[in-house]
Order: structure tokens, then sequence, then C-alpha cells
């Protein structure tokens, strides 16, 4: 059915749509819709809801999954990469990390020079001791409960359990033989249990770039895009999060950064390991081919997961400007050094004009994307300067303009998925776990809404209207209320507060589970409801985690690792593997092919073709650019 086209899979999953409504309970069909085409649709699907956690790709989760059903899958366990057990397999070397070299710009393909005899030692992440007073992880049970409330009552010792009992900037001696680990992948349990806090890698653009070491003069028919994986603790131990425009620390070492090979860790699922999301991978369908949008963190990635494009930075106007210089990025190393950023970081640059290739770090990107053997676009207007690291958006949650903080983009004209939700009649919200309080009290130290996670917090059309936004953002506390009355709207965005989402350090991916384990639990209890909805439980990026998988260039902008995907629907298969090419903008795409709407505008991803995927590597769309509407997941 891969060759079939979007309007024949239209056209016959509409003739389904009879024989289908037959199944689904009368009271489904009877329940008040909160838009006038809520039940409009192409499919049997009525309500889609979506789930991100944070900050994990594909193999650091799913790198020993093995599929009940017998469907072919892609991970460090079928390519011998590592063995069930979690020890280096035959292939281990495929996965190999190497050290490198600058000059005096910076360079998506650094120089390699030898591959890292033992990998730089892991340093620790997550809180040293349980306290009530800086959590995570709390002491108390009575503090865990008082504090949050999107975990079954069976869930909430999550929230008190995991403490690391190491000192901050500490190698994690919890990780077997963390002083001479072999170049690739380690398994981090059972030494860090996976119930522990444990370290977060860097995960922003440009860095990325160059850990995933694209060289378009080394693409073939199985790897299109020449992406080489294998330059992640190179990455983390020379530049890490960023420089910040400060100059290189004295005395600088794999130490300094404090990451070491963090991004080599992952957890073994054939090992007990992801219990949960194993059972729900088992009974319904998992993509092993479905990536994080774009290179880079949150903010760009969940960018692109509301608009299917880049944001850039404005006058607050709407018009195109140039930010302060210190927000520019410039990835040229500092002279003297190896790779360490002149400007970069959390309160440095996360802006760069790629239609310019004078700008730093431009024009290597550039000039990879144009050397492909199907050279690719970059899709950057001139004179734009584009976001691609976190900052603040430019609306508070009630919809006053931020004026305060420096690290903030302005209020944004770009289109997004809800403006065409909007003017189509289809309901929708985002629920942001800790929403309500975050609008009383954006300050608070104790938020843990994601402001940064919601899209349209970033945009004019949403917030600066106060009833279009009164609707379209929310608490989860009001997605419980509206489950539990079997009333939801038809496209539900569903984020976990900073304690439940799942990243690394912050947070722990048992406690994700347990929160998703929340909504799923709470969604069977309304049969008729849970009869027309697909769960789409995914996480916003893979946060700087290795990952084998084949990344296809889609733009300047990404794409990027792959991370897990799992489809919890009636209409999903047992064990199913799809490895049809998506990433974010492909749920942008089911949402419009599934209430048939329109594309957000005329650049953004959702107007790529979906794969057609027939060539040497099974993986790589032969038509690309191009990514999946995930219709193919589900079977009517």
């Amino acid at each position: 059915m891969k060759s079939i086209t979007l309007r024949k899979r239209l056209f016959l999953y509409s003739s389904l749509i009879s024989m289908a409504s037959q199944a689904i309970a009368p009271a489904v069909l009877a329940e008040e819709a909160l838009g006038p085409n809520d039940r409009n649709t192409k499919t049997p699907i009525k309500h889609v809801i979506v789930i991100y956690g944070e900050n994990r790709t594909f193999d650091h989760l799913f790198g020993t999954y093995k599929p009940p059903s017998g469907d072919s899958i892609m991970n460090l366990l079928s390519e011998g990469i590592v063995n069930e057990d979690g020890s280096p397999g035959p292939n281990f070397a495929k996965a190999a990390q190497y050290q490198a070299t600058t000059g005096t710009t910076y360079s998506v393909n650094p120089t390699k020079g030898a591959v890292y005899p033992t990998l730089p030692p892991p340093i620790v992440g997550g809180a040293q001791f349980a306290s009530d007073a800086n959590p995570p992880p709390f002491a108390t049970i009575q503090a865990a409960e008082n504090a949050d409330y999107g975990l079954l009552p069976r869930d909430i010792r999550l929230l008190t359990t995991g403490a690391t009992g190491l000192p901050k900037g500490s190698i994690d001696t919890r990780i077997d033989n963390v002083n001479a680990l072999p170049s690739g992948p380690f398994q981090l349990t059972p030494g860090v249990p996976y119930d522990a806090y444990a370290a977060s890698p860097v995960h922003r653009y440009y860095q990325a770039r160059q850990q995933t070491d694209c060289d378009a003069s080394l693409a073939t028919d199985q790897n299109p895009g020449g992406c080489q994986n294998d330059l992640f603790p190179w990455v983390e131990v020379t530049i890490g999060a960023g420089s910040n425009g400060k100059p290189q620390p004295s005395g600088f070492n794999d130490k300094t950064t404090g990451e070491g090979s963090a991004s080599m860790g992952f957890y073994n699922v054939a090992q007990g390991d992801m219990g949960y999301f194993k059972k729900l991978a088992d009974d319904y369908t998992i993509s092993d081919n479905y990536h994080q949008p774009t290179m880079g963190g949150t903010g760009l990635d969940s960018i692109f997961s509301g608009f299917g494009d880049a944001l850039w930075y404005t006058d607050g106007k709407g018009n195109a400007a140039t930010p302060p210089s210190n927000q520019i990025e410039n990835p040229d190393p500092q002279p003297g050094t190896n790779n360490y950023y002149t400007q970069d970081g959390y309160s440095g640059g996360s802006y760069s004009a790629c239609a310019d290739v004078t700008q730093p770090g431009v024009a290597s990107v550039i000039s990879y994307l144009q050397k492909l053997p199907k050279p690719v676009a970059a899709n950057c207007d001139p004179g734009h300067y584009y976001l691609l690291n976190n900052y603040n958006p430019g609306y508070f949650g009630d919809g006053s303009v931020d004026t305060k903080d420096t690290y903030t983009i302005p209020p944004v004209p770009t289109p997004s998925i809800a403006d065409v939700l909007l003017s189509s009649g289809v309901s929708f919200s985002w629920f942001g776990e800790g929403y309500n309080d975050y609008v009383q009290n954006p300050a608070a130290p104790t938020n843990v809404y994601c402001n940064i996670c919601n899209p349209f917090q970033y945009q004019t059309s949403i917030m600066a209207n106060d009833a279009v936004r009164e609707k379209a953002v929310k608490d989860t506390s009001d997605f419980y209320t509206g489950l539990q009355a079997g009333v939801l709207p038809a496209v539900s965005f569903v984020k976990p507060g900073a304690l439940n989402d799942g990243h690394p350090a912050s947070s722990k991916f048992s406690i994700y589970e347990a929160f998703v384990r929340k909504v799923l639990t709470e969604l069977r209890k309304k049969p008729e409801l849970w009869k027309s909805t697909a769960v789409f439980i995914t996480v916003d990026e893979g946060g700087g985690y290795y990952d084998s998988g084949y990344i296809q260039p889609l733009d300047f902008f990404g794409d990027g690792s792959r991370i897990p995907l799992i489809v919890v629907s009636p209409f999903t298969r047992g064990g199913h593997v799809s490895h049809d090419y998506g990433d974010h903008v492909s749920i942008l795409k089911f949402i419009e092919a599934n209430w048939g709407l329109p594309v957000i505008s005329g650049r953004s991803r959702d107007n790529l073709p979906n794969p057609v995927q027939n060539g040497t590597n099974p993986y790589a769309p032969t038509n690309g650019p191009a990514i999946s509407d995930l219709m193919n997941l589900f079977h009517y």
C-alpha cells in the first residue's frame, strides 16, 4: 500500500466510514462535538491525542527491542552493535565514536582523528539526595502528592526515588566499568537503575549537526544523507551546552562541560527496562523511522510540532528584524580552542540568518545540503534570523507580552496548525501541565509548565485574542476533567510538566511512562471515546543521545535523530513496526488528512509528499524530501 496516492487512500478510508461507524457505540456519534466539523473525518478516528515527553532517542529506549509480531526492526540489537545482554555485539565498530579537530571556522563534519580508545567517563546527572526543599526527587510521599496531579496514586512513589547519591559534576561511578568504556553505546542499567536520575547530554542545533557528522561525499544508496553519527562524545566534551559567549575556562578538560560521554548510554528493554512502553509496543504499533523534526533541542522541535516551520526574529509587529549581536549564533571555534564556540548557549546565540552564507556556521550547513547527490533547499528566507534553540515565547500565559526577558523571541505572525483548525471548525487545545499556576505567577520557582514546549504561545493570532487563547491553551487538569466526562476536543496536545516529562536529570522516563499510564487508564474508562481515538505517544526530541538510524536531510533545520513513537488505538495492530519515514510534522499531516484540511502555509513542511520507500535502503524515501502522514500505521 506504500505506493498508493493520498487521494486514493483517503477515498478508501472514506468508503469504510459507514461500516466502521456501525462498530462504534451510538453514544460516540451522539456525543457533543466541540467544533462544527469535529465529526467530518475521512477515517473512523474522531479524536487525536498527542502526548510529548522529553529527550530520548529510539535506540536509547528501544535499542534491544524485539517485536513479538516478527516484524523487522532497525536498532542496536538488530544491527549487531550490541547483544541482547547489552554487551558489545559483533558489529560494535559500526557505532564507534571518534575524536576530531577543527580549523578556524565551524564545520558540520570536522576532521576526524582516532577512535576513542575508551569513552570519556560519563558525568553524573540529577539530584544527589531526596529533598522536599529542592526536588526532584521529593523526600516524602506527602510532598510529592502536594506537588503533582499527573500520576495515578500507585505511581506517586516514583517522585520520591532515584537520587544519584553522587556529587554533581563527578564521574558517574554507578555505571559498570565507567573509566574503561569501549567506544560505542553502553548499557546504563543495572548500575544506574531504570528508576534513577541520569545525565542529560547536549541537545542544541550546531552541536547536533556535528554529532551526526553528515558528509555529502559519503552519501550512498544505503545512506543518502551521508550521516555517520560518530562524534557524539567529542561534541559533548569540547563544547557541551554552549559557551554563552564567554571564553573557554582555564584547565578545560573532558569533565569541564559536565557531560563526558553521557550521550552513549542506553536502557535495555530486553532486560526489563521500560516495561510499560514495551507492553504498549507489543500490543499496538510503533515506528522505527520517526524523527525529531530538527537538529537541536526542545524549543525548535516544539516549534516545528505546531508550525511545521521555523520562527524568525521580529520587531514585535510582524516584521523581520535583526536580533542583538550576542543573540546571533557563532559556532566558529574561539582562537586557540578545539571546537569551543564563540557565541552559543542558553544565554547566548540562538539565531541564524540561514539564507546568508557569510553568517557564522551557515556556509558549512548549506554546502552540505547543496553537495548531496540530490541537492536540498535550505528553506530560509533572506533577511530572516531563525531561532535555532531555546528562547522563551514572546507572550505570557495571560496574553501579555514579555518585555523584560532578554532571551525571548518577540511575538510571531507565522501561521500554525492552530490557525488551520480554527478556520476549519475543528476543535483543539494545548493542555500543558502546570499552566494555571504559570498564568498566575510565571516566575514562581515551583512552576512545572513548559512554555517553550507550547508552539501556540509564540503566536500572536492565538495569544493576543482572549477568547481564542482561553480555548486553545489549558491545563492538563482540564484535560482530565474532559476525559472523565467523555468530552474532548477533536485534537488534544498534552504536555506533562517538568516533574513528569521524562527529561534526563530533572525527571525519569519511568515517570513519563506513569504519566501516559494515567491518560490511557482514564481513556479506557470511556469505551465510547476510546473506540474513536488515536493516541500518539512520543517525545519532543532525542535529547542528544546517540542513535544509529538513518537521517533524511529536509532543509537547513533538519531532520534530526530518530525518536520513539507509539500509536495506541483500536485501529493499530499489536506488535507492528512501521518503517514509514516521519517526524513531528507527520502528526500535523495526519490531522490534515484525517479531517481533510489544507496545509498550514506555502512553505511549511506539511507540503512535503508522502514517502516512497522501495529502494536499496527501505528506510530512506526515494522521492525525498518526504515525510509520512502516518496513515499507514492504521488498519481500519
